[in-house]
């Protein structure tokens, strides 16, 4: 017989919650104030409520959960491996949205070495994948900070980028085919492993980098690539932005195809490693007071480990011959090469967070465009806010800048909270006015949503919502990112 608290305990349950662990089982689906963690965004900048959140175990109960909050007009929030910079999978404070995490769709569905191709579910961690593909005998190139934490279907949901954008494309470029759960609860098959077909509109690229905004994707079908032989990596001081493009060319020339990693680091951004994280090794000591710039490059090779570290030689040798480079190191080991790495994927990070913490800028630019806007941008910037650091380092390949604005030296620990928004517009605006994007790898998300109407045109942001309004009709999508909430003044 059950007893009376437990029949006041079953009414007391939301009944969405009711429906949702019907579908799920009970322990994939909580209340809200159960997961905290889903809650809280990955830089704990935006805090969220949710009515619940709810872990489907398969692309079938996925569906089945988008046609139950669709048809009772829930808000959802599709979350990854919940690592965005931008705030784009936390729900907002209305306690409204269901937050749908893709965590159990972790299964590895097949892989075609004659197509070079592999299918996963969304929650399959990268480094998961990455090793998956190794172990198979091939590689996945898409390198990212949080690859041991990011899920796939984030990555492209996001378009991801990362270390290897250079060589093997963002996450658009290495993907195939799609299946997704529309808003209404319907399934789109998509996952073909094809590399031509003209069938249509390209409906794979309109859902990746689409933040979660027109469907979730539960699988992709992705590009493999042959292992390379043989790596090597080299770490490069120079003394100017003008030798940092020199080098780049001369590096793209000389290696073609082979060119993995270009990634370069401002003087300052470096000097702060060596001043906050004394206990990492850095390649050259830091010279606080020069106009400098470090490169991480990468090639790799398919004939040997010697056939690779003979190209380096010629090229690092003649860049140092003629004065475009000051000094190199060629990594002597893997452990060697890991060093570097660890300087630009966490160090930097590090230093930046012990220093009280940076107003983060994720921008692209053309590549020759990058000289006069960092002049340009830093006079702007010291004009307006005297003292202020420009920590500035990231994929110069393919022109990705993390341009990240520190506090004066001086200045109290509250200075960036009181000045954050205006030193953004700034750099926003010079970016927009150099031919750049203010959102190049990150995303949008909630962050960067009301700037695009400053920066995007009218005709773009109709179209854009054109599209959102004709695929989820409802609005219950990931409500409040990456699309400003109105158009421009005057606009319908």
């Amino acid at each position: 017989m059950t007893d009376t608290a437990e029949l006041s305990t079953v009414a007391t349950i939301d009944p969405l919650l009711l429906e949702l662990r019907r579908i799920v089982g009970d322990a994939h689906a909580v209340s809200g104030v159960e997961a905290p963690d889903a809650l809280v965004d990955h830089r704990s900048r935006y805090v969220g409520r949710a009515r619940a959140v709810v872990r489907p175990g398969s692309v079938d109960e996925v569906a089945a959960v988008v046609r139950l909050l669709a048809r009772e007009e829930v808000p959802i929030v599709p979350q990854g491996g919940h690592t965005s910079l931008v705030g784009g999978a936390t729900p907002d404070d209305s306690g409204r949205a269901v937050v749908i995490s893709l965590k159990r769709l972790d299964k590895v569905r097949a892989i075609d070495l004659d197509n070079d191709t592999i299918t996963v579910e969304a929650g399959v961690v990268l480094r998961r994948l990455q090793d998956t593909a190794r172990d198979a005998g091939r590689l996945f190139p898409l390198s990212l900070g949080s690859e041991d934490s990011c899920t796939i279907g984030g990555n492209l949901g996001s378009n991801a980028g990362g270390v290897q954008v250079l060589r093997y494309g963002n996450a658009r470029d290495l993907t195939l085919g799609l299946e997704v759960v529309t808003p209404s609860g319907e399934v789109w098959h998509g996952l073909r492993g094809l590399r031509k077909d003209n069938s249509g509109y390209d409906l794979r690229d309109l859902y990746i980098g689409s933040e979660g905004t027109l469907g979730i994707i539960t699988a992709a079908t992705l590009k493999l690539y042959p292992l390379p032989v043989a790596q090597r990596t080299a770490f490069i001081k120079l003394d100017s932005t003008e030798n940092l493009l020199a080098l780049f060319g001369r590096a793209r020339a000389g290696f073609g195809a082979s060119l993995t990693a270009f990634e370069a680091i401002s003087g300052p951004a470096y000097a702060l490693v060596e001043q906050r994280m004394p206990e990492e090794r850095i390649p050259f000591p830091a010279e606080p007071n020069a106009p400098r710039w470090y490169v991480l490059l990468e090639i790799s090779d398919n004939e040997s480990e010697d056939h690779a570290a003979r190209r380096l030689e010629d090229i690092l040798g003649a860049a140092l011959g003629d004065g475009v480079a000051l000094d190199a190191l060629m990594a002597q080991s893997l452990a060697h090469s890991q060093e570097f790495w660890r300087l630009r994927q966490y160090a930097i990070a590090q230093a930046q967070a012990r220093d009280g913490g940076v107003v983060l800028h994720d921008i692209s630019l053309p590549i020759s465009a990058l000289p006069d806007f960092l002049r340009h941008n830093e006079a702007n910037l010291q004009s307006m806010f005297p003292g202020v650091r420009v920590f500035a380092y990231g994929h110069i390949g393919d022109g990705n800048l993390h341009y990240h604005i520190g506090r004066p030296i001086d200045a109290p620990e509250t200075y960036l909270a009181t000045n954050g928004a205006d030193i953004t517009q700034i750099v926003q605006d010079d970016v927009v006015s150099f031919g750049g994007s203010i959102a190049a790898e990150h995303g949008v998300g909630r962050s960067k949503r009301d700037a695009l109407l400053r920066h995007k045109s009218p005709i773009e942001l109709r179209l854009m919502h054109a599209i959102t309004h004709a695929l989820d009709p409802q609005g219950i999508m990931n409500p409040g990112q990456l699309l400003p909430r109105r158009l421009h003044p005057g606009d319908v």
